[in-house]
């Protein structure tokens, strides 16, 4: 095959995966109520069903990241996909709640094989030059995915049930799968004969499961029997990764390297500061400004759509203009909106809302796509998995501390009170306060943004 004809078949199974695994994530929660009934299970076990995902997906990134460098990406790749097929069919088929745990466990392995090689394989086939563009076109079906998957979760569960969505889009993985497996017939292993780091692995999963875990505990203080070993784990991990010649993550890059070091630290903060919204907001235009469920996914899906409009568009640009330059603006307007959020109240309307969600999807739009392509750039070929896995870690990670955040504020205010006419003040004063604490986070994500330095002079790999 010509190299072109590999860029754009990369690239077309890259945007339907992402865009797949975006409106599997996106439209599970539409449908949590309805199994919630049919399994016969507690709020807090429900929460589990998206929580397992998201924490083993954290976990194996970087673990399945490291492992494409060695074996190679593309088979990672379609590995990956052909596991979360499987298993989203068998999460479709689950009578339990342990069973789908399991099936939803072994999804998210899937998922971080996915996840984790995507950005990878695509910062293998296209030059430095050319690279932002597609990056922001694969960032741009992420964000479609995520607003097209309420939406159409909603239209199979209310047609046929909430297996449905699990029996749709089981086959449809297939087709980036076929994609991949056909007509891509070349192979990315740049660490190709490195030993893997057994121990490391171990004592990372472990100790990142335990920190997890413990996150989502708060503010219980038996979430600190978790937090602490997780976090004294971790410490340990990054130790024994400085002392070995093949390391499962090159600690290196974050000491040695601050234009990663600080793009992966500058997502944290960004998807910290920013995941909860689509949960506070859809509680806050439901119980505070009582509109209706259908209405309310019309309205948050503003702020997505936005930014897949936008996505290419900045991506490209940063191919010519500093990164920092897009990305600090970017997290400057999500800050903003972060910031008017914070004076809503029962009197808001929609005309105060929605133009605040436009300006979240321009800042997303401005620091996603062009924050990727600095870090993707920032690396050796042989470190494009780990690159890759560690945008999507940082990710994960920030979702869990997101909504650990609203968590505690929730906790504070409201306690174990459900959220109603009864709680309207104090759910009020929760919103306001979570988002007081991201626009702070914010801000500071903005010197981490700025102090990067420049990707110009790495432009060469």
């Amino acid at each position: 095959m010509t190299q072109k004809s590999t860029q754009i078949s990369v690239t077309i199974s890259v945007v339907v995966s992402s865009f797949i695994v975006a409106i599997m994530t996106s439209a599970l929660n539409v449908a949590l109520p309805f199994m919630q009934e049919d399994l016969s299970i507690n709020a807090v076990t429900l929460t589990w069903i998206t929580t397992i995902y998201i924490l083993t997906g954290a976990v194996f990134l970087i673990i399945f990241g490291k492992i494409a460098d060695i074996f190679g990406r593309k088979k990672i790749y379609i590995i990956g996909l052909g596991l979360f097929s499987l298993t989203t069919l068998l999460c479709g088929f689950s009578h339990s709640i342990i069973s789908l745990l399991i099936f939803r466990t072994l999804q998210g392995i899937g998922s971080a094989m996915i996840n984790t090689t995507a950005m990878a394989l695509i910062s293998s086939v296209y030059p430095p030059q050319k690279r932002g563009f597609s990056i922001g076109i694969g960032t741009a079906a992420v964000y479609t995915g995520m607003s097209c998957g309420p939406f159409l979760g909603g239209v199979f569960t209310g047609a046929l049930g909430w297996r449905s969505i699990f029996y749709i889009m089981a086959p449809t993985t297939l087709i980036p799968f076929f994609l991949a497996l056909l007509f891509v017939k070349d192979e990315w292993a740049d660490a190709k004969g490195e030993p893997y780091d057994v121990k490391g692995s171990i004592l990372y999963a472990l100790s990142l499961v335990l920190f997890m875990y413990g996150m989502t505990l708060l503010p219980k203080i038996r979430g600190l029997f978790f937090l602490i070993p997780g976090f004294i784990g971790l410490i340990l991990f990054v130790r024994h990764e400085l002392k070995i010649t093949y390391p499962l993550f090159e600690v290196r890059l974050l000491k040695n390297n601050r234009l990663f070091a600080f793009s992966s630290v500058a997502a944290l903060i960004h998807y910290g500061s920013t995941f909860a919204i689509s949960f506070l907001m859809s509680l806050y235009l439901q119980v505070s400004l009582r509109i209706s469920p259908q209405m309310t996914g019309i309205i948050l899906a503003t702020q997505p759509i936005t930014q897949a409009l936008l996505s290419p568009v900045t991506g490209k640009l940063s191919d010519k203009i500093e990164p920092a330059i897009l990305v600090s603006s970017g997290m400057g307007l999500t800050a903003l909106g972060l910031f008017l959020f914070s004076f809503l109240t029962t009197g808001s309307t929609l005309f105060y809302v929605v133009p605040i969600l436009i300006l979240l999807g321009l800042g997303y739009a401005l620091f996603s796509s062009p924050n990727t392509n600095a870090i993707m750039s920032s690396v050796e070929r042989k470190h494009f998995g780990l690159a890759s896995g560690t945008v999507a870690t940082m990710r994960f990670l920030g979702m869990v501390l997101s909504m650990c955040v609203t968590t505690v504020v929730f906790g504070h205010f409201i306690g174990e009170r459900e959220i109603g006419l009864k709680t309207i003040e104090a759910f009020g004063k929760s919103v306001q306060v979570s988002f007081v604490i991201f626009t702070v986070f914010c801000a500071v994500g903005i010197y981490f943004s700025a102090v990067r330095g420049k990707l110009g002079e790495r432009k060469n790999r």
